[in-house]
């Protein structure tokens, strides 16, 4: 209820003594207790001071709790509703309307006592404020209604009847244009809820005339933006009757920003189509887009593609999975996240201010894009969209892409004779020619194989220089060509270089033999024909794998390679294995790509790949990528680590037993203070137990997980307790190991000169028993006896943790109650020296049972203290 009588005022003034008498507080108090709260209500309700109105819809729910016994009072409260919500005040209605979600609940759960209360009183305000003349308000509103209808407090005849028409007529043509735009969003939005019937026969009509809307292209956009929603309510039939037509109309607008969000939403629209349909008229519609004249569009339709190839997979196929968000953890080493390229945030910052001016004409939205193509677009990039990639104007050759060929390094590099050589056109302004001035120390290597290269006809320049550099080149010669060309790695043409040499230090030996080589050379028509297939229209497999090319990162997006990564599970399901051989030169080029970020993603997905591949390909194709990640960056190893378990358990045992030596090589790091990673690795570790045998954890096993008990941060140290009492479950079928583990426990903890150490000894005790990880035959043998010598620990924190784990752990079993049981005399003589203790807390826990306090909530508050 409302207590504005707070404020005091000057009640009397004695000139005589020059006294102010200010009258207490309690008597304005008792002034406004003596009113009820609808006269409290009626009171302040009319008052001049907006403060106070605004109070007064701020508290409109604690009046209407207050009365909620009497129907009669609760109507009276929402009739007050609705003459505040006529206040001439915007910030009053603004205020209003953000209680109506609130109240609308309250009514729904008392709806007995105000029958009816919401569809008569608060509906019509809410649907009012829709076309209100202040922003705010609308806003406001608007969210207020899809609040209602996500919760389902609007009934469905109170749909149809008061809002549905209500929106139709804000979306008429004479409308205002803001109203307009912003109504035709909420239409989008409520579709998915009101369901196919009333979008169908109410909305629908609406929505095809609003994307023909020749004045206004933000309702355009707002269109082109839902249209995958509105395709997925109503259906295939309708999709392919009504909507398409406007859908190919949209692609073509003259404003690059409603082509633009087509792009983004062609999955969606694709998945509500035949078969048929997406073979023979998306696809086209699709090339279309990624040749678009402007970069933002190609940058969406790239980013879109593998999600579109994913449409044609088998319908009884869960592709969707792997287009969800959060596939990687973000949560993890966000700090590196932050640092993007300043490219990146150009971009993001040119669309937002692009959107953002909302008088602005056709023309200006065209201007910011242009003025940033006119830098990226100087080349002139041949895509046709009846040709393949392959057809292209480009700076890099074709076999560039595969992971065997050096062509790079003929290309690239100058040659002593370049002022002979005439430059082709598209690379005049390639920044090596233009910008630089040529590197003047060559290694020697390299001047013997440029000499061999330009000795041969220059008709065969590529194959001689294929066949001739890979013997002359050996690992010490990259690694020496790479440092002479450091300090010019920004440029794209050395970069490929250094991606060739990295590509060849990552991927083992077998996969640059001579028969790779030969396969390298292949002519480009034999390898366009190996990698046909029947299952999406090759021109768009031929433009997701063009997606490796580097010119794609100069004319289309800096980060293309990684949506290319992200897509790769996505599109190698609907492929399926037997067209493996279409995507593996991909694979190989992105898991060796200079751009972390892009072998992060790929690492992240690696143990999908390998489920959609099977042993065989896995073993052939994805193992030797693996081991190169083990070896990566930590930003990429922790998308390994976290999938450990998931890829390990593929592989057959043999295979997987050749890693067992490798997890050791986890516990180090980039950064000593990235404990989230030594923590992801004791959690892998507890999974992977039941992939090895009992002598495999002994030999294997044990030493990491007494290492990660021993790290600096409790919440290792902690998932670490848990891994040392799965090892115990683990040994228990193996008596002889199990007794040497729990001999080495006990010298390594309960023996600890630190008393973290004891501690912890403590804990795996605790844990062991609740979680029935040993036989309390065993435990009594062979960890009883220790842990009761912690009683007499000069640190406290180990004798609570000791009473805790007596009291609420062993004496819970009957085994340690029985009075024929040798060990109840010694646990009931600890527990009396606990009660005595000095400690409170001590005693505490040793006399009392705490309740429902068990290890996971109580222990891990004394762990927290303990960093």
């Amino acid at each position: 209820a409302l207590n504005w009588s707070l404020v005091i005022g000057v009640d009397d003034y004695n000139s005589e003594s020059d006294v102010i008498i200010i009258p207490s507080a309690l008597d304005f108090v008792s002034q406004d207790e003596m009113l009820t709260p609808l006269g409290r209500l009626d009171k302040y309700v009319a008052s001049e001071n907006i403060f106070n109105r605004q109070m007064v819809a701020r508290s409109l729910l604690d009046t209407l709790k207050a009365v909620s016994e009497d129907e009669r009072d609760c109507i009276a409260v929402l009739e007050r509703v609705s003459r505040l919500a006529d206040d001439s005040e915007s910030t009053v209605r603004a205020e209003l309307m953000e209680q109506i979600p609130h109240i609308a609940i309250f009514c729904q759960e008392n709806r007995p006592s105000i029958p009816f209360a919401f569809s008569k009183y608060l509906l019509p305000i809410v649907v009012r404020y829709l076309a209100d003349q202040n922003n705010l308000v609308r806003k406001t509103s608007q969210a207020a209604l899809l609040m209602l209808l996500e919760q389902e407090l609007i009934e469905r005849t109170d749909i149809e009847n008061l809002v549905c028409p209500v929106l139709v007529d804000l979306t008429a043509p004479d409308s205002n244009d803001d109203v307009k735009t912003e109504a035709m969003a909420i239409i989008c939005k409520m579709s998915p809820m009101v369901g196919k019937d009333i979008t169908e026969r109410l909305f629908l009509s609406r929505f095809c005339e609003m994307c023909c809307d020749c004045r206004m292209f933000h309702v355009r956009k707002v269109c082109a933006a839902n249209f995958g929603d509105i395709c997925s309510v109503v259906g295939g039939e309708a999709t392919e009757e009504l909507l398409l037509p406007r859908f190919f109309q949209l692609c073509s607008d003259n404003v690059w920003g409603v082509r633009k969000a087509c792009a983004e939403c062609f999955m969606t629209v694709s998945s509500a189509t035949s078969q048929e349909v997406r073979r023979t008229k998306l696809a086209s519609l699709f090339i279309n887009l990624i040749s678009d004249p402007s970069r933002w569009v190609r940058q969406a339709a790239f980013q879109s593609l593998g999600q579109f190839i994913s449409t044609f997979a088998s319908p009884s196929t869960n592709v969707g999975q792997y287009f969800k968000e959060g596939t990687e953890d973000t949560n993890w080493n966000q700090q590196s996240h932050n640092h993007l390229p300043q490219g990146e945030t150009a971009v993001s910052h040119q669309q937002d201010c692009t959107f953002q001016n909302s008088p602005c004409t056709q023309e200006h939205c065209e201007a910011s894009p242009a003025v940033q193509e006119s830098f990226s677009l100087e080349i002139p990039v041949a895509e046709n969209p009846t040709h393949s990639p392959e057809g292209t104007t480009v700076e890099v050759p074709e076999q560039s892409a595969s992971v065997g060929s050096t062509d790079v390094t003929c290309t690239t590099l100058p040659r002593p004779e370049a002022g002979k050589v005439e430059i082709p056109e598209q690379e005049l302004y390639n920044s090596f020619h233009y910008w630089r001035t040529p590197i003047l120390q060559i290694d020697l290597d390299l001047e013997l194989l440029e000499a061999k290269c330009n000795s041969s006809s220059e008709a065969s320049v590529n194959s001689s220089c294929t066949q001739v550099s890979t013997p002359t080149l050996g690992r010490k010669q990259l690694e020496e060509l790479i440092e002479n060309l450091e300090p010019h790695i920004d440029d794209p043409d050395v970069k490929g270089v250094c991606t060739l040499q990295s590509q060849e230090s990552t991927l083992p030996m077998s996969h640059v033999d001579e028969s790779e080589l030969s396969d390298s050379s292949m002519s480009p028509e034999d390898e366009r024909k190996s990698k046909q297939q029947d299952v999406v229209p090759q021109v768009l497999l031929d433009q997701y794998l063009s997606m490796t090319d580097p010119s794609r990162a100069q004319t289309v997006d800096m980060e293309i390679a990684k949506h290319c990564a992200y897509s790769l599970p996505g599109v190698a399901l609907t492929l399926g294995r037997q067209n493996w051989h279409c995507l593996r030169d991909t694979f190989e080029t992105l898991a060796s790509d200079m751009q972390w970020k892009v072998r992060r993603t790929l690492a992240f997905s690696i143990h999908e790949l390998a489920l959609i591949l099977g042993d065989q390909l896995t073993a052939e194709d994805l193992v030797p990528i693996f081991n190169g990640f083990l070896k990566d960056l930590d930003e990429v190893r922790i998308g390994v680590l976290r999938h450990l378990y998931d890829f390990l358990k593929l592989l057959h045992q043999e295979t997987r037993r050749k890693y067992l030596y490798q997890l050791q090589e986890f516990l180090v790091t980039d950064n000593s203070r990235n404990w989230r990673f030594r923590s992801e690795l004791a959690e892998q570790l507890v999974l992977l137990l039941e992939l090895y045998s009992g002598q495999d954890v002994y030999d294997y096993l044990r030493p990491l997980a007494f290492c990660l008990c021993t790290d600096r941060v409790s919440s290792v140290r902690w998932t670490s307790y848990r891994l040392v009492s799965e090892i115990i479950r683990k040994l228990s079928t193996c008596p002889v190991l199990l007794v040497d583990f729990l001999g080495e426990l006990v010298d390594k903890f309960c023996h600890s000169p630190k008393w973290s150490g004891r501690q912890a000894f403590a804990f795996v005790c605790q844990l062991a028993i609740e979680e029935d990880c040993v036989a309390l035959e065993q435990f009594s043998e062979h960890l009883l006896a220790p842990l009761l010598q912690l009683a007499s620990d000069p640190v406290p924190n180990v004798r609570v943790l000791l009473a805790k784990t007596l009291r609420q752990s062993l004496m819970e079993r009957e085994y340690f109650l029985h009075s024929s049981n040798s060990h109840q005399e010694a646990l009931e003589q600890t527990l009396v020296a606990l009660q005595m203790d000095m400690d409170k807390d001590v005693k505490y826990f040793a006399s009392v049972h705490p309740g429902s306090t068990r290890i996971n909530e109580d222990a891990m508050s004394t762990t927290s203290s303990t960093y």
